[in-house]
């Protein structure tokens, strides 16, 4: 479908630039989405690829990542059936899922591609995705949101009265969208056209040598028991952090005024801010002092983790530039616009507001791009608008699905992508769906726009 998807963007940007005299524009995106492909999202991205790799062998060598897969087990095994219980591939997904509900993004992607690179190891049709690598990216698409952070920032920074009122309607939405992509992603992987192939000779037996491998991997691998005084390196840290927490999202507790910010936020918000803010810190922290009281050689052990950085991201850019040039392509010729001209129509009978058409359109394409038509409808309307609003909770609720497919699938050399897309793509539409619906039910009506 990727295939269908790719050509036909090149060929409409094409077409309708010809047609409207928009050529150069075309060509202006291709070579400008091109060069932000490498120099804008992989090359920043290599450093923090590292950086989280690195930390995710950490958790891995010290047991800490089969600690957490087997925690989440019950649930886990019903969304992956094929993934075995105590597969790092879980506790990588579960990790990513976490980074995501706290819109922790610089460390979503890279826990995600480790993920991916995991379920990969299990994959015995190389170039095909899995029934579990098309979920985990439906997931993805679909993400509860607990805060979204971004669109927090930009009502607060243009002046909302209350900018964290879009906090409860993203999580109901992207609650929504999460529980539709599950459903599309189960139904459509049991449809004819999308069942995985056959197994050929070729592929058994590279999958053999390959479990062969990791299962001599593993038994090299060998961790401590915690000894004593590990258990009270590992309490000193937790008490820490949990003096921390309180410190800083309940200062009252201590007998220190609260920032006014913090004020105007109910225990909930305050908690979840918090955990937002301690989160990268803690997890930069712990799993490094875990390791080590394990008797892991984390210096070293880090820095192998680190080396596949590179590795990763090199794989990554052609499938960036690829899905990257055509979107750049297609928004040059004036397509988006053209798609808005001639649903708005439709919109309007089913009560969708038309302004929101651009947004809903690009979101899947381009994140900067439907970061840009966010804040221009901020500033037009007002950041306490309906419209507003409603377009923070789509922001917050949805994901740029063609970039998440390129980086996750590209990581690991996915050229068949079988139902993922059309998952993703249906997980963005309810998200879209429902912040509209959910907004209206939450904040009312606004005649002036609707």
């Amino acid at each position: 479908m990727l295939n269908y998807i790719w050509l036909g963007l090149i060929v409409c940007a094409v077409l309708i630039g010809g047609v409207t005299g928009h050529m150069k524009e075309v060509s202006d995106g291709a070579f400008t989405m091109a060069k932000t492909a490498v120099m804008d999202i992989a090359l920043p991205l290599i450093g923090i690829m590292a950086l989280w790799l690195g930390i995710m062998r950490l958790a891995e060598k010290s047991g800490m990542v089969q600690l957490l897969a087997r925690a989440l087990r019950p649930m886990m095994v019903r969304l992956f059936p094929d993934v075995p219980a105590e597969h790092p591939a879980m506790g990588s997904m579960l990790m990513n899922m976490a980074a995501n509900m706290l819109g922790l993004s610089n460390a979503a992607t890279p826990l995600g591609i480790r993920a991916m690179k995991d379920l990969e190891s299990l994959n015995p049709r190389p170039g095909t995705a899995s029934n579990a690598m098309c979920t985990f990216l439906a997931i993805n698409t679909s993400s509860i949101q607990l805060i979204p952070v971004t669109a927090v920032g930009i009502l607060a920074v243009k002046g909302s009265t209350n900018p964290s009122s879009i906090i409860g309607t993203s999580f109901l939405a992207t609650l929504c969208a999460a529980i539709s992509a599950i459903i599309m992603v189960k139904t459509l992987e049991k449809l004819p056209m999308f069942r995985l192939p056959p197994l050929t000779e070729e592929d058994k037996k590279k999958k053999s040598e390959e479990t062969k491998s990791e299962e001599e991997a593993a038994k090299a691998v060998t961790v401590q028991p915690m000894q004593w005084w590990g258990m009270i390196v590992m309490g000193a840290y937790f008490l820490f952090f949990g003096w921390l927490f309180l410190s800083l999202g309940f200062p009252e507790i201590f007998g220190k005024p609260a920032a006014e910010d913090l004020q105007k936020d109910n225990p909930l918000i305050r908690i979840v801010k918090t955990l937002s803010l301690l989160s990268i810190p803690m997890l930069l922290s712990f799993f490094p002092l875990y390791a080590m009281v394990r008797g892991i050689k984390v210096y070293e052990e880090f820095v192998e983790g680190a080396k596949e950085g590179l590795q990763v991201i090199i794989r990554i850019i052609p499938n960036l530039v690829a899905i990257l040039v055509a979107i750049g392509m297609f928004r040059g010729a004036g397509g988006i616009n053209m798609l808005t001209d001639l649903l708005s129509p439709m919109m309007n009978r089913i009560h969708f507001p038309p302004e929101l058409l651009p947004m809903a359109l690009v979101r899947p394409l381009s994140g900067s791009g439907t970061l840009g038509i966010f804040t221009e409808l901020v500033t037009r309307f007002g950041p306490d608008h309906l419209l507003s609003r409603t377009a923070a909770t789509i922001y917050g609720s949805t994901e740029t699905t063609f970039y998440v497919l390129a980086v996750y699938f590209g990581s690991v050399g996915i050229k068949r992508t079988r139902h993922a897309v059309p998952a993703g793509l249906v997980a963005d539409t309810v998200g879209i769906i429902m912040s509209v619906i959910i907004c209206r039910m939450m904040f009312g009506a606004a005649p002036a726009a609707l």
